[in-house]
């Protein structure tokens, strides 16, 4: 009796590419990667490739609204079950950075990805979207911790927008001087801005 073969669903597909494309990217660079490169990493033809994605620049902008998903899911999952702003923080450093998407595991390529997009003018509305998805989830999760100790959150969008500036910022500063930028940076600020201030904040680890 012969086997009977699955077709990867949609989705699979998908999350094939992210990867190929992320391997390609980091062999290759952004701009010198191909869609055949890409594809045949993935294990599929260029016809697959356009059969989910019209152009190399529609699939970096998947995988960037992939990775912001991602985030937001596990932040809240996190946050339904850690309301408390220090248990919260400490929740935060136990997720397991291994199970993260291709652009959680390598920052610098996010942050050429986000670069590649931004060159482009008429893409950046795109980016502007990830980044307000992402300050609105800093902003629940500010609010959230807050209202469990207690105290209530003075403008918490735009403590949310501060937040996220200065955890961006460590992400930064950490490829670049990684000997003096621990991983834990931005959480270590968050705890000791916590204890100065009295407050609680909280970050989208992504």
């Amino acid at each position: 009796m012969s086997r009977v073969r699955t077709r990867p669903t949609r989705d699979d597909t998908r999350e094939k590419l992210f990867e190929a494309a992320a391997r390609v990217f980091e062999e290759q660079g952004i701009g010198g990667a191909s869609i055949e490169a890409i594809a045949a990493t993935a294990g599929f033809s260029r016809g697959a490739f356009y059969s989910n994605f019209t152009s190399k620049d529609e699939l970096i902008i998947a995988m960037l609204e992939e990775h912001v998903a991602q985030s937001i899911r596990r932040n809240l999952d996190l946050l339904e079950k850690h309301k408390d702003p220090a248990d919260f923080i400490q929740a935060l450093k136990s997720v397991d950075s291994s199970k993260q998407d291709p652009l959680g595991r390598t920052p610098l390529l996010h942050m050429e990805m986000i670069l590649y997009v931004a060159r482009a003018e008429k893409r950046r509305p795109e980016l502007a979207k990830r980044l307000r998805a992402r300050r609105k989830l800093v902003a629940e999760i500010v609010e959230t911790t807050m209202r469990s100790s207690g105290r209530p959150a003075p403008n918490a969008a735009w403590t949310g927008a501060i937040l996220l500036a200065m955890e961006d910022g460590f992400r930064l500063h950490r490829l670049i001087d990684p000997e003096t930028t621990p991983a834990d940076s931005f959480l270590r600020a968050i705890t000791d801005l916590q204890r100065a201030l009295g407050g609680v904040s909280g970050s989208s680890r992504d």
